[in-house]
């Protein structure tokens, strides 16, 4: 992998202005056995609304690196403007990151400028099947745990994100995908997988996140099988420039308490 690009604290690859615009969505992580949302993801935007895939299209080889910066500082902004409290969920793509020391300083200048301390960051590993290079991944894993943040991989039990990345990195939270989490209470077979995938996630001391969730249903099967923090549009959908918020009564209905 080529070097940082970083001299006298300009990066020629991430300190140069996007020709495009965008925004973030929030959407509620939320603890059901708390009663209360612990934190949130932020969700890139098209700044007239536009959905995520419109403004990803226009990432290319030439602008990952200002992109993914831009997203770490935007959402950070965004979150404290908005009076988030908790944890604060970021994507980001390990290709774009090229020395973690060097490439998260412009993340760490934003945090220490609007005072959000760096314990309330989670970057999430997306696209991880295009690292090839696992101790590169291990790397970043390491340095931002070092620097007091969390990692999470997303998308847990579909495509590359598989048991064989477990082998190589160590992340502090799963993101059980969608596909997975669908309908599980009618599904046997997912249950079975999804309950060994508890069982190693308890041995490892990795905190389960179940995403996607839709329905009742689900939420309370995944409950009563120990996944107390989930996320999905059931609770609450993301909004652009906005902190949804979730009823209480939903966190009383997954318990089975109505």
């Amino acid at each position: 992998m080529p070097g940082c690009a970083r001299h006298e604290n300009v990066c020629g690859r991430c300190d140069v202005p996007l020709d495009f615009e965008f925004t973030m969505a929030f959407q509620p992580l939320v603890n059901i056995d708390e009663s209360r949302i612990y934190g949130y993801e932020a969700l890139v935007r098209g700044s007239g609304g536009e959905s995520a895939g419109s403004v990803l299209a226009r990432v290319d080889d030439a602008n990952l690196y200002r992109f993914d910066q831009a997203c770490r500082v935007k959402a950070i902004e965004m979150a404290h403007d908005l009076g988030a409290e908790g944890m604060l969920s970021i994507n980001f793509l390990p290709n774009a990151v090229y020395e973690p020391q060097a490439c998260i300083q412009a993340t760490l200048d934003t945090a220490r400028r609007v005072g959000w301390p760096t314990s309330r960051l989670c970057f999430e590993i997306t696209e991880s099947e295009s690292v090839k290079d696992r101790c590169h991944l291990q790397n970043i894993v390491t340095s931002y745990h070092e620097m007091g943040m969390k990692t999470a991989l997303d998308d847990f039990g579909t495509g590359y994100a598989n048991l064989d990345l477990l082998v190589d990195i160590s992340p502090d939270v799963l993101k059980i995908d969608r596909h997975l989490v669908s309908d599980i209470h009618q599904s046997p077979r997912q249950q079975r997988i999804l309950e060994h995938i508890i069982t190693l996630a308890h041995q490892l001391d990795i905190t389960l996140i179940a995403e996607g969730i839709e329905k009742l249903e689900e939420a309370r099967w995944l409950y009563r099988h120990g996944i107390a923090r989930q996320q999905g549009y059931w609770f609450a959908r993301p909004a652009a420039g906005q902190l949804p918020v979730c009823p209480e009564s939903r966190f009383a209905l997954v318990r089975g308490e109505h």
